[in-house]
């Protein structure tokens, strides 16, 4: 049963890594391409591009550690492989959810509608609103990386070393280094930080909805169209927002079982089961954005009609 699981879980995970892989090297090419032939970038395509490369950073970080782990077991019997490890995911981790936010507060930049002052500043400066956004976020990061690394040494002091003696230990090491932030040892300090990035673009997607509304009842009145260029700017703005809300949601609840489940089942299906969650998330948010992107659902048609007829021509080539 227990092989079973492994194999299975394995299988899923590579898939993830494959799809996340192709999915966000997919988004990153395509604005790369389109770059070049037109010599400018959007700043919707920037934060895109910068989202889809920390991905795949992500993505190869975790594939280098899952196959050191499998080949090399004793590297992770090291305090210094410990920190390394540790601070690889969290800046990965942390850049890919923060760019994420990024794209939130600027499309609620950029498409909601109030009178305002402060918004109407803040709205023809929303190119450096998101750039002031993600460094302070690199502030938060700074912050989040020497608060965990005291808490390692701490744990590890207060362990006297045990926890590095033998390969008995390995699985609860590992579970540990790879998602700290779903550890019952640092969840205090880490939901600050999970949590700061997700009630910015929860606050963001709020707000939208009431320009949304506010912009509708105007046109109401106005004995309008409802459905004109802000309304579906609006519209399409939302459904990217609460697509990310959602499967961050889901990703918070996942870390949360992880903890109530942890010490009532195998450390080895922990590691697998949190490997499955720390990748869905990249890889399904990508496949989100890819089909809420006119040009990156426009590129994926013509991939797959390309695909379908070299498919056909071979075909009539083969025996």
């Amino acid at each position: 049963m227990n092989n079973s699981i492994g194999s299975t879980s394995s299988l899923s995970l590579f898939i993830e890594i494959a799809t996340g892989t192709i999915g966000n090297g997919f988004i990153a090419l395509v604005n790369i391409i389109d770059w070049v032939k037109r010599g400018n970038i959007s700043s919707v395509d920037q934060i895109l591009t910068a989202l889809a490369f920390s991905r795949l950073s992500f993505l190869l970080s975790m594939l280098i550690f899952m196959l050191l782990f499998i080949l090399c077991p004793h590297l992770f019997m090291t305090s210094e492989m410990f920190m390394v490890a540790e601070i690889v995911w969290i800046v990965n981790n942390h850049l890919s959810i923060w760019l994420a936010t990024c794209l939130s507060v600027f499309y609620f930049l950029k498409v909601a509608n109030f009178s305002n002052s402060i918004f109407l500043y803040l709205k023809w400066r929303a190119k450096k609103v998101v750039l002031v956004t993600l460094l302070l976020s690199l502030i938060l990061l700074l912050l989040n990386i020497v608060v965990t690394v005291a808490c390692i040494h701490l744990w590890i002091n207060s362990s006297e070393g045990i926890m590095f003696d033998s390969l008995k230990n390995l699985t609860l090491h590992s579970r540990v280094f790879l998602f700290t932030n779903s550890s019952h040892v640092f969840l205090p300090t880490a939901s600050v930080f999970m949590f700061i990035p997700f009630t910015v673009s929860l606050v963001a997607f709020i707000l939208l909805i009431f320009s949304l509304y506010k912009h509708i009842r105007k046109m109401q009145l106005n004995f309008k169209r409802s459905r004109d260029t802000s309304t579906m700017a609006h519209m399409k703005a939302l459904k990217t927002g609460f697509s990310f809300l959602i499967i961050y949601v889901i990703y918070l609840l996942v870390i949360v079982i992880e903890i109530s489940i942890f010490g009532l089942v195998e450390n080895m299906l922990i590691i697998l089961f949190e490997y499955s969650s720390g990748l869905a998330f990249p890889t399904s948010h990508s496949v989100v954005l890819i089909l809420g992107n006119s040009k990156l659902r426009q590129a994926t048609l013509s991939v797959l009609r390309w695909l379908r007829c070299h498919s056909k021509d071979m075909a009539t080539l083969g025996p």
